[in-house]
């Protein structure tokens, strides 16, 4: 004997609603964030074009994993970072430029600048104890981060890898002082003792100092492991606890990878030499090539989770290569430069459901964008929109919403470490470069001149005026600072006030 309609009609009613009450929290659970961000990595670096063409560095690498977020994903061809780790690491915490947060160079040593002594310039005093959650630490700055705010919204944060947040003996030295749930491998340090488990990846063998040991990682001492196998495994099962604690999780994926020393990966060594590549090439070949190889196993990871659905995956690298690396072209310079070389990094952005499959975003935005773009996706837009200096780049990945397509950027280094001091500014296709020590202006049209090998200062008065205006105004608006001249006793100029003498 059936149910009468008018009961059968109650029940199923009741029945649609507690379906309706059980999926409403899972429809409404922010997206997980995977944030990788490789160390040194250069815009050419991978076997993924960044450029309208393909070049020698694209034949040279394999990263196939890094081809398959892209076809999957965004590729962005005008991503920056900042040319040195900490400014690019301390901008995308805070949503800061670096010539407003002063952390400015890479920082190790409380107290102690990196900085080279110079024959012209002295470096100014700069926040060389990096980063701090806490208010009243000497030279650093501080600021609410990105997984402090994050937390607000539920999310477990993970911090695996390199941090060089700040410098060593302050609070900031810590991720888990900066808002991480979870420390795997990070301290103050920005490169490791050694890649290689056999070492202990340590210094020692290099007769190097024991600051650049790696830290917590001893279970793998001794063994025939790669420090970017080891890490990603570690990834992965802090990946698996949040999943298991069903909380939304902010994987800062922050490999030590492929910065210095560089050491043999066997794992794919020895291919790149059988390719003909010499052996400083085929090494750092094979370093990119496991670095890829966790991207592909962190993706397996969550697609074995059943999270990869709701799980954003956002590839950057913190600058340009190194000048011992392979140059970057077309691209001009390399790390530590204000040249394209220095500072565009390669990113790939896949958001499942939002950006489209194998498409290319030609817009350009910078690294302290990914801050008040994580806010805004975990739900945060109000903190998002405080941010500074950082603008969410959601319009783009939605193509939803407006973005502002020439809006200016900037690069302040005051320093003497390796290079000399520069600030520089580019809004739409033109980029204006100022040099401390001669005042020396460089003007390049970036569409016409990715190579920025035509000064155009010269022949474009109206233009420069333009961006010497643009660039002082910000360098003035955050007090940024500027290093000492020694013949004058005096700091360096703005660029305006070079312009304006008569």
């Amino acid at each position: 004997m059936g149910f009468p309609k008018k009961i059968s009609f109650v029940i199923l009613s009741v029945l649609l609603l507690l379906a309706s009450c059980q999926s409403k929290p899972e429809a409404q659970k922010p997206p997980n964030i995977v944030f990788f961000f490789v160390d040194d990595m250069g815009w050419q670096d991978t076997s993924v074009p960044f450029h309208t063409e393909l070049t020698q560095l694209n034949k040279m690498y394999h990263t196939p994993n890094m081809e398959q977020l892209a076809n999957e994903g965004m590729k962005f061809t005008q991503a920056y970072a900042s040319a040195v780790c900490s400014p690019s690491r301390v901008s995308l915490m805070t949503g800061m430029n670096a010539a407003r947060h002063r952390v400015t160079n890479w920082t190790l040593f409380p107290d102690k600048s990196t900085d080279s002594e110079h024959d012209k310039v002295v470096a100014p005093e700069w926040n060389v104890n990096g980063l701090s959650a806490h208010a009243g630490i000497n030279k650093t700055v501080h600021a609410q981060t990105l997984p402090k705010l994050l937390k607000t919204k539920g999310y477990k944060t993970i911090h695996v890898g390199k941090a060089h947040f700040g410098a060593k003996e302050t609070p900031g030295e810590n991720p888990l002082n900066l808002g991480f749930d979870v420390n795997i491998a990070g301290h103050a340090a920005g490169g490791p003792g050694s890649y290689l488990g056999k070492y202990n990846f340590s210094a020692a063998w290099r007769n190097g100092m024991r600051v650049w040991d790696v830290p917590g990682l001893e279970k793998y001492h001794g063994e025939d492991i790669f420090l970017t196998e080891a890490l990603t495994i570690e990834a992965n099962k802090a990946i698996d606890k949040a999943v298991e604690e069903k909380k939304p999780f902010y994987l800062y994926m922050s490999h030590y990878a492929i910065h210095a020393p560089w050491e043999k990966d066997d794992r794919y060594y020895q291919k790149y030499i059988d390719a003909g590549l010499n052996e400083f090439d085929a090494t750092y070949a094979a370093m990119i090539e496991g670095m890829d190889k966790s991207l592909g196993d962190i993706r397996a990871n969550l697609e074995r989770l059943g999270v990869a659905d709701n799980t954003i995956i956002v590839f950057m690298s913190d600058n340009g290569s190194p000048k011992q690396t392979a140059q970057n072209l077309p691209l001009r310079g390399h790390k530590l430069t204000p040249y394209e070389g220095g500072v565009r990094v390669p990113m790939l952005v896949k958001w499942p459901g939002i950006t489209k499959a194998a498409s290319v975003n030609d817009q350009y935005l910078i690294i302290e964008d990914i801050f008040p773009t994580f806010l805004e996706i975990a739900g945060l837009k109000e903190e998002a929109q405080k941010s500074v200096d950082g603008m969410s780049i959601v319009p783009l990945l939605s193509g939803n919403g407006t973005y502002p397509t020439e809006r200016p950027m900037y690069w302040h280094f005051p320093n003497t470490y390796d290079q000399p001091p520069y600030s520089a500014v580019r809004k739409g296709a033109w980029k204006l470069i100022y040099h401390h020590i001669d005042r020396k202006i460089e003007l390049f049209n970036l569409e016409k001149d990715i190579g920025e090998t035509e000064n155009l200062a010269m022949t474009n008065e109206a233009k420069k005026e333009e961006m010497v205006h643009l660039l002082s105004n910000y360098l003035a608006e955050v007090e940024a600072q500027m290093p000492w001249d020694k013949s004058t006793e005096k700091r360096i100029e703005y660029p305006i006030e070079i312009t304006k003498k008569p």
